[in-house]
């Protein structure tokens, strides 16, 4: 099958769990998303969902910064979770708001492969954890020209963060990883979509947006634990791409998506 390459600068936009499991906010995104101008994709979270339902089947969520440990009942907890509802409810708002929307798991059409991850060292150079069903996705992982198809054809990618080995396995990613490594294959514009209008300098004040982060500041604000926890994966990620290939990175709210706001990210 012959693939048309689009021209215009492509958009991969994230959205996290805290969204997701706030309908207003939820379908008001939506309507933004949908009203974005050009080829984009979108990647979308679950996680305050997938704890909740964890919750009351009485598992006890798991995180080690910033990230879920999947153990096989969490994995199907993750699973149910994000590719069935999450993904399917998103899209179908998407349809109601115009957006030829299709929902995709890593596996569909073998779009995203990942590698299960090795136990792993945290930060503090001594502790091990091995996280269980989690994959590793990299730029190199995303079936680019398979999605270039689907953009060409007017029709908007919806990922959750399910994906596979290619050996019959289901892995769970952390969403902010797969939306990096979709906008380096890409080498799309990477938009991060929270509840909060930015990075903050001060967790507890929501109008303290650091407007812009490099490489060396972003090591400054991690010694003095001014970004910790769920914070942490998501710049992690935005450098990874930008290292790797995507356009640009900015971190803003998720009610501020057609506005020039938030936090820009580069390497220098």
């Amino acid at each position: 099958m012959r693939v048309t390459r689009l021209h215009n600068t492509i958009k991969v936009v994230k959205s996290g769990g805290n969204v997701v499991d706030n309908e207003p906010m939820l379908q008001a995104f939506c309507r933004d998303f949908a009203a974005l101008e050009g080829p984009k994709v979108l990647v979308h979270g679950g996680g305050v969902m997938a704890s909740s339902i964890q919750q009351a089947l009485g598992q006890t969520p798991v995180k080690i910064e910033g990230r879920r440990v999947t153990d096989e009942e969490t994995l199907k907890v993750v699973t149910m979770v994000y590719a069935g509802w999450c993904n399917k409810h998103i899209t179908a708002l998407l349809q109601g708001y115009g957006c030829n929307a299709i929902g995709l798991s890593g596996c569909d059409a073998s779009v995203i492969t990942a590698t299960k991850r090795a136990p792993r060292t945290l930060s503090d150079g001594v502790t091990k954890v091995d996280y269980g069903f989690v994959g590793d996705v990299k730029g190199e992982s995303i079936n680019a020209a398979f999605i270039h198809s689907l953009l060409a054809q007017g029709i908007t990618p919806v990922f959750c963060a399910i994906n596979h080995d290619g050996k019959g396995n289901l892995l769970n990613t952390n969403a902010d990883t797969i939306a990096s490594s979709v906008a380096i294959a890409l080498q799309a514009e990477l938009l991060l979509c929270f509840e909060k209008k930015g990075v903050l300098m001060d967790k507890n004040d929501d109008e303290s947006v650091i407007p812009h982060i490099d490489l060396a500041g972003f090591h400054e604000l991690r010694a003095k634990s001014i970004v910790d926890e769920g914070m942490l994966p998501k710049l992690e990620n935005a450098f990874q791409a930008l290292r790797e290939g995507a356009a640009r990175v900015i971190i803003r709210s998720s009610q501020d998506l057609t506005k020039e706001s938030g936090t820009v990210i580069s390497l220098v």
